[in-house]
């Protein structure tokens, strides 16, 4: 019997990279699979890739700085699947990295918005709904940069800070009521948002090489790696687990 059969999974920022690695990892254990995202094309793929692996999955797009948005997330949720078990709270952007002098206020606001701002939210709609079938698990994305300093992207480590302090808080909150809130901290992974910062694989640039050498595994972490720990914190092997965060790094914290 699948991990998590019967059970209903939710992700947002489902349309690439370690959402949508997520996303198949739960259609793989048997969870029926909502992808949440604002590219309506890219979701749709994410649930062409769900069904590949025999799952079943539906794209609803949201954008998860409107209250609106997530409300209707989670209604459609509800009378599609029935119920909401779990909740991967991963959409996030990234800060191009710069002299902190140089910082405007409106990327700060956009930054902490979409990174701090929408987890939040999406935590209240999903709790809200958690609460009412007294259990569920929510698995926040904060980073590396949540648990140390990074200089030049000053917004985005406040950002994955504030991540964490929001699971922790949240955690304790609920904690007697069945719902445990964790987090993950993902060093550098191969996704699309890395390629941004540091080119592609293929061109191999000077950043590259120094990202994966900052690593003591001499490589960079793939989505599957983070998903797999998700997967974990949503499993009953998980549950003394709460208010706490897995790290997934190659080593690059332990020095």
């Amino acid at each position: 019997m699948a991990l998590f059969s019967e059970k209903v999974a939710l992700i947002t920022g489902g349309t690439s990279g370690i959402g949508r690695a997520t996303a198949i990892a739960f259609a793989k254990e048997g969870a029926k699979v909502v992808v949440a995202g604002r590219r309506e094309k890219e979701g749709e793929e994410t649930v062409a890739l769900i069904q590949k692996v025999q799952g079943e999955g539906i794209f609803i797009k949201t954008d998860i700085l409107v209250a609106a948005d997530i409300k209707n997330l989670i209604e459609q949720t509800i009378s599609t699947y029935g119920r909401l078990d779990f909740a991967f709270n991963n959409a996030g952007i990234e800060e191009p990295p710069g002299a902190f002098l140089e910082g405007t206020e409106e990327e700060y606001d956009r930054i902490m918005d979409v990174n701090v701002k929408g987890v939040w939210l999406s935590m209240q709609y999903e709790i809200a709904e958690m609460l009412k079938q007294g259990s569920g698990v929510i698995v926040n994305t904060s980073s590396i940069a949540g648990l140390i300093g990074m200089a030049r992207v000053p917004i985005y480590v406040a950002s994955k800070h504030a991540v964490l302090g929001l699971t922790r808080a949240v955690a304790l909150e609920y904690a007697k009521s069945g719902i445990r809130v964790n987090a993950v901290n993902p060093g550098a992974i191969q996704t699309e948002m890395m390629d941004r910062f540091v080119g592609t694989p293929e061109s191999e640039t000077e950043f590259r090489q120094q990202l994966k050498a900052a690593h003591p595994v001499g490589r960079l972490g793939t989505d599957e790696e983070v998903a797999s720990a998700v997967i974990y914190l949503c499993s009953p092997g998980a549950s003394f687990i709460t208010g706490q965060s897995i790290t997934m790094d190659g080593g690059f914290t332990a020095q």
